[in-house]
């Protein structure tokens, strides 16, 4: 499998991550919607649950709203090509673990660049987080040591 392929599967895996996201967030915020609908017309100004589910509809639309802009910027990392020194979009694998640097999206899991039906665990990382501070401008055959772990970078892509 060439790098662009793995790279490939890499970002499709993230997007189908963030899609399943979006969709669960999407499916709860419907859902306290139509239970603040069911609840009856409002009464009263300071009802404790119709605030209950209009908070919690909120904070999904805003889980929605955050997921749609991460798999909007995923799409455009997906027309990247692979690089050979470590940058924003990159993905990198290390004798210890293995990054997408994209987006804050934590652990995702990817099908097995050997086709063998076994996943890969994977960490999705933004530019925010240290490690990224660390990685990035290196190449193949470096070695970075983080929190007292030294790693060698064996792939990048």
């Amino acid at each position: 499998m060439t790098k662009e392929e793995k790279r490939r599967l890499v970002v499709d895996a993230l997007i189908a991550h963030q899609q399943q996201i979006a969709d669960t967030a999407q499916q709860e915020m419907d859902s306290a919607q139509q239970q603040s609908n069911d609840y009856g017309a409002n009464v009263d100004r300071y009802d404790s649950f119709r605030t209950k589910m209009m908070r919690s509809r909120d904070m999904y639309a805003r889980q929605l709203s955050n997921a749609n802009a991460s798999i909007r910027h995923l799409q455009e990392l997906q027309r990247m090509a692979p690089v050979e020194e470590i940058a924003h979009g990159s993905v990198v694998i290390t004798d210890k673990q293995r990054f997408f640097l994209s987006v804050g999206a934590g652990k995702f899991s990817v099908p097995s660049f050997a086709g063998d039906g076994t996943s890969l665990e994977f960490f999705a990382i933004s530019a925010q987080v240290p490690i990224f501070k660390l990685l990035q401008g290196k190449k193949e055959g470096d070695t970075i040591t983080f929190n007292g772990i030294r790693q060698k970078i064996t792939e990048v892509f």
